[in-house]
């Protein structure tokens, strides 16, 4: 259990790094990024990481003290939030973004990914029994 809780710490930690390293380039150069709603502030997105951010930490919370089906649902959901940022693709081309830009959104999405699918492998009853008869 302990080595479990510590890998989805690890990733939890390493998404979260990823989405803050997206976050703040979108916030720094939010005039930069194409096709922005106007009513986005730096303030905006800085707020929606932290409040992404809350979801992933009451979901390690809740899984490392017992309610793991409840803690691995929210970290489900915390994983699945971090492909929101392949919206940028959805409002404009590939070609519209900078590199760095892509950048920031794959590590955020690579990371999410990876924890998502930790999360679906710890899942009772989802993962293969190590028992050895056959």
């Amino acid at each position: 259990m302990r080595e479990r809780s510590n890998l989805l710490l690890i990733l939890l930690l390493a998404y979260a790094a990823a989405s803050l390293f997206h976050h703040v380039h979108n916030a720094e150069f939010l005039h930069e990024y194409p096709n922005m709603p106007s009513s986005l502030t730096p303030a905006g997105v800085y707020a929606a990481w932290l409040a992404v951010n809350v979801v992933g930490l009451a979901g390690y919370g809740l899984f490392t003290r017992q309610h793991r089906r409840s803690g691995l649902a929210l970290l489900g959901a915390y994983g699945l939030l971090g492909f929101y940022g392949l919206a940028h693709y959805a409002v404009a081309p590939l070609s519209a973004h900078t590199m760095t830009m892509h950048l920031t959104i794959g590590s955020e999405v690579v990371t999410a990914a990876m924890l998502l699918a930790a999360v679906i492998l710890e899942w009772p009853g989802l993962r293969p029994s190590s028992g050895g008869s056959t």
